[in-house]
Order: structure tokens, then sequence, then C-alpha cells
């Protein structure tokens, strides 16, 4: 959690700088284009407090009413996020720049807008950075696209897909600006920010999408719940091994339960040893699941044979 933190005071800290010089060069060149990075700024300042938040909830020791903690909680405002990058940045950049299309008026001298382009390029290029390094650092040897599909952990997912659509945002408001001046058409810097808006949509779909499974119970991978069956399979005196059912109430912390049908004759100290050894073997195995329940269940009775 301590290094998924970095990545987010990192962008907050580069938001919330970035922010405050956006609105004012907005304010003064009467950009439409910047006024949305500058709302998509904002709210990605208010995302990474949310995000912040979420963590230091989801933290929380288990009580009465959550046995299994609070993991959950940053699941939640992760999704809080993405309806506001949906919300209060792609909906209404996309209706800024509606608004500059309709009724365009001359742009005031560029020369301050591509100077805060640069520098917020500069600011979320170094966000991305370390929130890149920090996603590295967690998948290890597995595939990029493949970590990031299944990667649990939204703290530093999200600050990724934030500060990778900023840095779109940023091209397509200097693309914008530029043509908007060089064509002298005003309205272009109205499509700029429809751009931007739809470009703030598609990532708060993808981001809703990714929190609502979290949220609802999703379980680990089927070859994940395959090689648990496995292991548990290969323990002496198992006769059979039922479903996996699974639960991440955490970026880090994974419910998994499943039956055990054992040899009738097996005794009772000999079962909670194997008992204790699965659940030994897939912890090794699979660091993230930390709560296993092994379910021990007798085999079928068989039919007595006749008697003639």
């Amino acid at each position: 959690m301590a290094e998924s933190r970095t990545a987010i005071y990192g962008a907050l800290a580069a938001n919330v700088a970035i922010t405050v010089t956006k609105f004012i060069v907005a304010g003064i060149t009467g950009s439409s284009a910047m006024l949305s990075e500058g709302i998509h700024s904002l709210v990605d300042s208010g995302n990474s407090l949310l995000l912040l938040l979420g963590e230091h909830r989801s933290e929380q020791p288990a009580s009465a009413q959550h046995p299994f903690g609070h993991g959950k909680e940053l699941y939640f405002w992760s999704l809080i996020v993405a309806v506001l990058i949906f919300g209060a940045g792609g909906a209404v950049s996309f209706w800024e720049g509606v608004l500059h299309v309709r009724d365009p008026h001359a742009l005031e001298d560029p020369f301050w807008s591509y100077i805060v382009l640069g520098c917020a390029a500069v600011f979320e290029g170094a966000s991305f950075t370390i929130a890149f390094r920090q996603f590295t650092r967690e998948r290890g040897d597995t595939p990029f696209w493949h970590a990031l599909r299944i990667s649990k952990d939204p703290a530093t997912y999200t600050v990724m897909a934030e500060d990778s659509a900023a840095l779109v945002g940023l091209a397509l408001a200097a693309i914008g600006i530029f043509a908007s001046h060089a064509l002298n058409m005003p309205r272009l810097d109205g499509a700029a920010s429809i751009a931007i808006g739809l470009l703030l949509a598609g990532v708060a779909v993808l981001l809703i999408r990714e929190s609502r499974g979290l949220l609802v119970g999703e379980g680990v991978k089927p070859e994940t719940a395959r090689e648990i069956q496995a292991i548990a399979r290969s323990a002496p005196g198992v006769r059979d091994v039922g479903r996996v059912l699974s639960m991440y109430v955490g970026p880090e912390d994974v419910l998994v339960t499943f039956a055990v049908t054992f040899a009738p004759e097996m005794p009772a100290s000999e079962l909670a040893r194997t008992i204790k050894q699965i659940e030994h073997t897939v912890r090794e195995r699979f660091p993230k699941v930390q709560r296993i329940f092994v379910e021990p269940v007798a085999p079928p009775a068989t039919d007595a044979p006749a008697h003639g």
C-alpha cells in the first residue's frame, strides 16, 4: 500500500500545480480546450484524494460487522473516481466543446497556452513514470498488457489510466489550439475539447467496468483455481476436490474455499495435518490467498453387497 501511495501522491502534486496554471491561462486566452484541460486536472486532483481516502479506509481492521475487513473500500472509491472522470471530466469537457463549436470566438495569443501545456506534459510524464515503475515492480515477469488486465490494485492502474489520458489530452489540446490559430478556425479548439471529453469518457468506462467486477465479487482466474485443485488432489488421502470458490476482498487479499473428499479410513489427526499442508502449499504458491477454508467431506457411501 505504501508504494501505491507514492504514485498517488506524485499524481496529486502534479495535478494541483497544473490545475491552477491551466485555469489562469484559460481565463487569459479564452481557450475552450485549455478550460477542458483545467477541468480534467481538477477532477484528477480530487480523484487522487479519493484514492488516498479509499486506501486509508481499506486498511481498517476487521470488526464484528465486517469480519473480512474493509479491503473493498478501495474498490468502492475507485468506482466513485471513475464516475467523476466520466461526469465531471468527460461530460463537462464534451459540453464545453459543443458550446465553443456552436458559438466560436477568436483566441488570444496562444504563447502561454503552449508554455502551460509543455509544463503539464513534464509533470504528468513524471507522475506516469512513478506509477509505471510501481506497476512494473508488481507485475514482475508477467507481460505488461496481461498484467494490466489482471491487476486488482485500482490505486496503481487508475493513476496510470488518468496520466495516460492526461498526456493524450494535452496533445489534443495543443493540436486544437495550434490549428485554431494557424487556420483561423476557432471551432477547431472546441473540437479538441470534444475529443478530450470523449477520451475521458472512454477511460472512465474501462475503470467503471473493472471496479464493478471487483465490487460484485470477482474471483481468481480459472487457471489459478485449477492449480489450487491440483495442489489439493496431490495431498495424501485425498479422493476428490470440489469447485474452488474465491473472491478478492482487497488487492492483496483473496478468500478461497473448497470441499475435499478424504479416504474414509483416514484418522482425524492425519486429516487435520493434510488440510494444514494444503493451506500452506496454496499460500506459498499464491501469496495473495490470505484466507483458505477447506471443507472435509466424507466419501459417498457404497451399497452393501447382497447376501444370498
